[in-house]
């Protein structure tokens, strides 16, 4: 990422989490203890830089209601982002089924008529994540040099030579 606007750094973090969509969440409990799990990463849009749909019943919203800071981490074939954000909670039901996908049925399900994983199912909830900073590091390297590096890196001692992390501060839009 560049620093360029936050706009276009944004543009860049999903570039590079395309390929990856499912993100560990990690959130914070009330006793202080971290707790992840994975999220799958909602379709881009205004609402927030990044966004997941959860169950209004989800432990991760009262975690999320007790401290709002999150990181979410992506990793892929030697490429990872950590996104360190403040996670906001909507229920708007308009908002919802204005962004409703029909996958999400997949991990809802049918309990009755209306808590059906369809459009108005009362269990949706949205986490919107505002990010701070992104850390990321992207392969300058085909796999097969990867390969490579990390095999050298065994038989000399050294450190592979994957790339280089970059960070990116948002914070400040």
């Amino acid at each position: 990422m560049s620093s360029s606007s936050p706009e276009k750094q944004i543009d860049e973090l999903y570039k590079l989490i395309e390929n990856i969509g499912t993100a560990m969440l990690t959130t914070r409990r009330q006793d202080g203890k971290l707790v992840s799990r994975p999220m799958s990463t909602q379709k881009r849009h205004p609402v927030a830089d990044l966004w997941f749909v959860t169950d209004i019943e989800s432990h991760k919203l009262d975690e999320l209601e007790h401290d709002s800071h999150v990181n979410l981490g992506y990793f892929h074939s030697w490429e990872w982002v950590s996104v360190s954000g403040t996670a906001r909670i909507s229920q708007d039901r308009t908002q919802i089924r204005e962004l409703y996908q029909s996958d999400w049925k997949t991990w809802f399900g049918s309990i009755d008529d209306v808590r059906d994983g369809g459009p108005n199912d009362p269990r949706f909830a949205l986490i919107l994540v505002d990010a701070d900073s992104v850390t990321y590091m992207k392969r300058d390297k085909s796999k097969p040099a990867v390969l490579f590096e990390v095999a050298k890196a065994y038989i000399t001692g050294d450190r592979p030579d994957l790339g280089k992390p970059q960070t990116v501060n948002l914070a400040s839009r």
